[in-house]
């Protein structure tokens, strides 16, 4: 019998779960709705749902659960510290928490960090000795792997990239700082903009949109810029700067080989790499203009096979402490 694991990745959005084999290969999966307003016993109680039903579908032996979270966190411990897009998530220790509801051994990491790991592995970081990811969804995270290892910093706290400080002004981030990274580029943030033109004259198509989908976001400003609409491309302008000057940041911080984009805004891709570049081009420095930035190939499965691996390290991984498997 092959051993696989059960992966989750917890967002503030979407709550994923699947059964992950060695290979990367993502055999079962089932996706939610996160419960992120009602507290930790009602996303406990989800995972634990989900976890039941991929088990019984399941023919091989399950090593263990992998959870991609939203930080900040500490892996080592185990503990969710207080990630701002789940309420009452304060100093959690999720790992004990679950491995006594599931019965299972647990592995805990950052979201972004183990979407980096899986895109490393086995998508669009293949080859690269350092990657550096970063997911546009809900909010802004964003892990690096170099030589195999993910960078953890102290305490599994490094590379919380959603909120450095791009500005002195502007939205309330979620963390109660204003000017963060995610609260001026998260996919939040411009579907908030995108909700604010469609009340005005010019934003019909986006208010469209929002009614085709059923609420407003960030899905609705792009659905209108694909369709050319003046307002929705000025909005992706827009977010495609603010992108542009905190990847700036970051090539500078981390120099990495690669820059590999995912998340829920990552779909947009397409609508915003121009913009992404051309401000890159601006202000970088010129040794880290050619840098590479490429979107997710796992999309959203890259948390997931990244926490897989925090479970079965596939062969030459290190995932932490410096231990090759």
């Amino acid at each position: 019998m092959t051993a696989v694991a059960l992966a989750f990745d917890l967002g503030g959005t979407d709550l994923r779960a699947a059964i992950v084999s060695r290979a990367g290969e993502v055999r079962q999966s089932l996706t939610v709705p996160t419960r992120a307003r009602d507290g930790v016993d009602a996303v406990l109680d989800q995972m634990a749902s989900l976890a039941e039903k991929l088990t019984a579908q399941a023919d091989d032996e399950i090593a263990g659960v992998g959870l991609g979270a939203p930080g900040p966190l500490d892996p080592v411990a185990g503990i969710m510290i207080a990630p701002p897009t789940l309420a009452g998530w304060h100093d959690i220790p999720v790992v004990e928490r679950l491995s006594a509801r599931l019965g299972l051994p647990v592995f805990l990491d950052n979201d972004a960090n183990v979407a980096a790991l899986g895109e490393w592995h086995y998508g669009a970081g293949r080859g690269f000795e350092t990657v550096l990811f970063v997911t546009v969804s809900t909010g802004i995270g964003g892990g690096v792997v170099s030589h195999g290892r993910i960078f953890h910093g102290s305490r599994g706290l490094a590379v919380e990239i959603g909120h450095m400080t791009l500005s002195g002004s502007g939205p309330t981030c979620l963390c109660g700082n204003v000017g963060c990274f995610e609260a001026l580029a998260s996919g939040t943030a411009l579907g908030h903009r995108g909700a604010e033109a469609a009340l005005r004259p010019g934003g019909e198509k986006i208010a469209a949109a929002q009614s085709d989908i059923g609420r407003p976001g960030a899905r609705a400003v792009v659905e209108a810029a694909r369709v050319g609409d003046p307002v929705a491309l000025a909005l992706i302008a827009q977010e495609a700067e603010w992108l542009g000057i905190g990847l700036t940041n970051l090539l500078h911080i981390f120099s990495p080989d690669i820059v590999v984009i995912g998340g829920g805004l990552s779909n947009a891709f397409d609508l915003l790499i121009g913009g992404i570049r051309s401000v890159v081009a601006t202000r970088a420095m010129s040794a880290y203009r050619d840098v590479v930035i490429v979107r997710a190939e796992l999309g959203t499965n890259a948390g997931l096979v990244g926490a897989a691996g925090l479970v079965l390290p596939a062969q030459g991984v290190v995932t932490r402490g410096g231990d090759q498997t």
